[in-house]
């Protein structure tokens, strides 16, 4: 009879949590000398993945859904081309965290450099190729893709020669210097039949996710503006980023994109025109060929009215409010590789409620690379390609012209979608 009753309370458990026998190859009985464990602690697998029912009681938010990484022969292969320090910081430890993706090659202008991180990440020395010597890539066949973590003005050169070797391309922000370098990258790996994609990681952040659909939903009414800032102290060391030739420009195309996008992303529109302003403080040779600040203006087919500020001298914030009809949104860090939150304000009976909303974390690097891989395995668009990359290259030159002429700029629309299918959850 006992026996009885716990079979009983196991199926129970399993429906609870949505899996059935039928489709749970479950593992053993447990350790000799030990009572059984239930289904709800062993879990089991259910169409290829393994998974356990829902431990939490009601009051408790679920646990998420179990990691389900691929074989590592399974993943898809990337040569990391340029090992600064968005790749050696951020790209590189975020394949430890990656599902669907591995590191497998490196083309650098730095042979110890490059050397040194092959070791640390197991990655053959066959594998570690020069700027000159890239097309050797073509012959590996466990690299299936790039990624492309150089300066600006590098992007258009090396994605068209990854295009050309049958190479698909993830390629850092901002796609390029100018539009019509953009429309060149856009063009060749059409002409390729490899896939592009720009790597605008807050599209795929949890916390950038959850702002889109509050403004989807309109369980706070409809978006009425938007308040987006990106500064940081950029300080005094040579860099690229203060070379033109090399970046395209200053605080605009390097942190100030991220409140331009996040504009564009957030309405689900493209802005109809814009106005603004750009300074730099006299005096500091920093400033001799880029600008320091910009502000601008945009205004959305459905009347919202979105004021963007990006700094290279000023304390760093990178933070966002969205103002709704009956509420506010505000998120502290926004834009930064971690640390997002958010604020959401509202009435409650006779007050107002501002309450913080917790979402999970999870690496946007890791994310975004293997959203990417997911699209090479099933062959799909991804959600930010080129098309996006280009858009807003033609946005950033028109926020450009609109300060140097002091004047509104009109805004045409771009002539087709710019975003492909939006992210998987899972």
């Amino acid at each position: 009879m006992a026996q009885d009753t716990d079979g009983a309370s196991r199926r129970g458990l399993l429906r609870a949590g949505g899996l059935t026998a039928a489709v749970l190859a479950l593992g053993g009985a447990g350790a000799p000398g030990y009572p059984a464990p239930t289904e709800t602690d062993l879990g089991g697998v259910a169409e290829g993945r393994i998974r356990f029912p829902n431990w939490r009681g009601e009051a408790d938010t679920p646990s998420g859904p179990t990691a389900n990484p691929l074989p590592p022969g399974e993943r898809v292969g990337y040569a990391l081309i340029g090992l600064g320090r968005i790749s050696v910081e951020e790209a590189l430890p975020a394949f430890g965290e990656a599902k669907k993706s591995r590191p497998v090659a490196l083309v650098s202008g730095s042979p110890e450099k490059a050397r040194e991180v092959a070791r640390r990440y197991g990655i053959p020395e066959s594998a570690v190729h020069s700027y000159e010597e890239m097309e050797k890539l073509r012959d590996n066949p466990a690299v299936r893709a790039v990624y492309i973590g150089l300066p600006n003005a590098m992007h258009r050169e090396f994605t068209v020669r990854s295009a050309a070797i049958g190479k698909h391309v993830l390629c850092e922000k901002p796609m390029a210097t100018t539009p019509e370098e953009a429309a060149e990258m856009v063009a060749a790996c059409e002409r390729a039949r490899v896939k592009l994609m720009i790597a605008y990681r807050c599209q795929y952040e949890p916390y950038n996710r959850e702002a889109i659909r509050i403004v989807r939903s309109g369980e706070l009414g409809k978006l009425r503006s938007i308040q987006a800032v990106n500064t940081q102290s950029q300080g005094q060391v040579a860099q690229w980023r203060f070379n033109h030739r090399l970046a395209g420009g200053g605080a605009l195309p390097d942190i100030g994109l991220y409140c331009l996008n996040a504009t564009r992303y957030l309405t689900g529109e493209e802005p109809v025109d814009v106005f603004a302003r750009t300074y730099s403080p006299p005096g500091d040779p920093r400033w001799s060929g880029i600008e320091e600040s910009v502000s601008f203006t945009l205004r959305f087919p459905s009347g919202v009215i979105a004021q963007c500020l990006t700094q290279y001298d000023a304390f760093n914030d990178k933070s966002m409010t969205l103002h709704f009809e009956r509420g506010t949104v505000e998120m502290p860090d926004a834009y930064a590789y971690n640390g997002q939150q958010m604020y959401v304000s509202q009435r409650a009976g006779e007050a107002t409620a501002r309450t913080q909303r917790k979402m999970e974390h999870k690496n946007q690097f890791a994310t975004e690379i293997d959203h990417f891989s997911d699209c090479i395995l099933a062959d799909r668009r991804p959600h930010t390609p080129g098309e996006e990359g280009l858009q807003d290259q033609k946005l950033m030159a028109a926020i450009y012209q609109a300060a140097a002429e002091g004047r509104p700029l009109e805004l045409p629309r771009p002539p087709g979608p710019t975003r492909g299918p939006d992210p998987s959850e899972g």
